[in-house]
């Protein structure tokens, strides 16, 4: 329930909803195509980039929530069974998966799909998980005031500053989703974090706090935190198991293809499960190498995009950018 983050669809998404049966979702006027992007990266100078370059169209602007509900009621429709419950413990005994749940029932199975964010449940146990940086993120939605005279521009705005960078972007429905990102260290302290906020928006950013100010932005409900740290399991498959998603990989939302690789990965990985269980053992091996493909080839764009902006190369947060320092392993959970 509520509003999420994660609002930027690539283009390449559509495709992956087309094999499943579920393009159409996109065309619902709860979300809006995303025409138009501006960016201040390397650069004091604002930057305009038109949809028209994409071969594959424009990326679309979600109204998560809507989006994910859809999802759901697609995949009831198709024959999913839901068991509203938490998972207590997952563990494999002979050969099968024990999924115990927190009313005391035990589902079983020989398959287990790990979608479970970035907490990763199954593959924190079978794969080890790697961390590249502590990204985290403070998110807020506004709402104009009654009275504004401006009409907002139906666009996406993200800028660059000293301790991190700021996304913005205009919803369907005419409420402003914004992100601050930077590391967890030098994020405001929780007491008074939207009055930090506010100062950051005014002193630091040149269009950001601009936009908000002139089209009389205002926050609506608290901000949330929450991390958004590049993440990964290797290998993100076993012989009866895949992670998918967030828990597969986390992609630090520069990329704006973390929801993408959700549907890709999962999309993927059903398929290689099917084959697995009929007996192709090397479906499953050929998904994780995808994977751990496309994590490498994220973090040399990422190392990339960030090399762009050196007006801030003395500070904390670009520096460690800058540094390209190597994925930490984390320590495994059972």
């Amino acid at each position: 329930d509520g509003d999420r983050p994660g609002e930027h669809l690539a283009p390449a998404a559509r495709g992956v909803l087309a094999t499943l049966d579920a393009a159409d979702l996109l065309d619902r006027p709860c979300h809006r195509p995303a025409n138009v992007t501006f960016s201040a990266w390397g650069s004091e100078r604002l930057l305009e980039r038109h949809a028209m370059v994409h071969l594959e169209g424009p990326a679309t602007v979600l109204d998560r929530p809507r989006f994910e509900a859809d999802l759901a009621a697609r995949a009831l429709t198709s024959g999913a069974r839901v068991v509203p419950a938490t998972v207590e413990r997952v563990e494999r005994q002979g050969g099968i998966w024990h999924i115990t749940l927190a009313h005391g029932a035990v589902c079983r199975a020989q398959f287990v799909i790990d979608a479970s964010g970035r907490a990763a449940i199954v593959g924190r146990s079978q794969g080890t998980r790697f961390r590249a940086d502590r990204l985290a993120a403070l998110v807020g939605f506004l709402e104009q005031a009654p009275d504004a005279e401006v009409e907002p521009t139906r666009a996406t705005l993200i800028e660059a500053t000293a301790d991190g960078w700021w996304y913005a972007t205009l919803l369907a429905d005419g409420r402003l989703a914004l992100n601050y990102y930077t590391d967890a260290d030098l994020m405001p302290a929780a007491a008074g974090r939207l009055d930090a906020l506010r100062h950051r928006l005014s002193h630091d950013t040149q269009y950001v706090g601009r936009w908000i100010a002139e089209a009389d932005f205002r926050f609506v409900g608290p901000l949330r935190a929450a991390s958004a740290g590049t993440t990964w399991i290797a290998p993100a498959a076993g012989d009866d198991w895949a992670a998918v998603g967030d828990a597969a990989a986390a992609f630090d939302p520069l990329s704006s293809h973390g929801m993408t690789t959700a549907l890709w990965t999962g999309a993927t990985a059903a398929r290689a499960a099917v084959a697995a269980v009929g007996g192709d053992g090397g479906a499953l091996a050929a998904y994780a190498g995808e994977v751990g493909a496309g994590v490498q080839r994220f973090l040399a764009s990422q190392g990339d995009i960030y090399a762009r902006e050196q007006r801030f190369a003395d500070q904390p947060f670009w520096q460690r950018r800058h540094a390209r320092l190597a994925p930490e392993p984390e320590a495994p959970q059972g």
